[in-house]
């Protein structure tokens, strides 16, 4: 059973940095591409990045493109979300999740494991 655990959030003032990072285990983590979500109240749950099993294709939001980094480090089973010049719509409960073999999908719909979250707040 792939288990996924988001850690690194907080409160954080616009235009801070703030890291995210989501561990996993119970599965082959070089195998599993990874991506990172995030979901405010009444909203649907929005892609924000993803990495692909390698690391060799990354994939952003629009939103975040040039202001958030993914990576992954294999050996740690560990995939990043460096999170730069942050704003109040950045706000969000932030998910990461996984799917064996994937190529980095933006859609949610692409992923079978998803972790509990963690909550950023950007104060304005």
């Amino acid at each position: 059973q792939v288990q996924l655990v988001e850690s690194g959030g907080g409160l954080v003032q616009t235009g801070g940095p703030l890291g995210l990072s989501c561990a996993a285990s119970g599965c082959a983590f070089s195998t599993y591409a990874l991506g990172w979500f995030r979901q405010t109240p009444g909203k649907e749950r929005e892609f924000v990045a993803a990495i692909n099993w390698s690391g060799q294709i990354t994939n952003y939001a629009a939103s975040v493109k040039d202001r958030f980094t993914i990576s992954r480090d294999n050996a740690k089973n560990t995939v990043y979300l460096q999170m730069n010049s942050l704003k109040p719509e950045d706000t969000a409960i932030y998910y990461c999740a996984a799917v064996k073999y994937g190529l980095a999908s933006t859609s949610r719909q692409s992923y079978n494991y998803w972790g509990q979250g963690t909550q950023v707040t950007v104060s304005s």
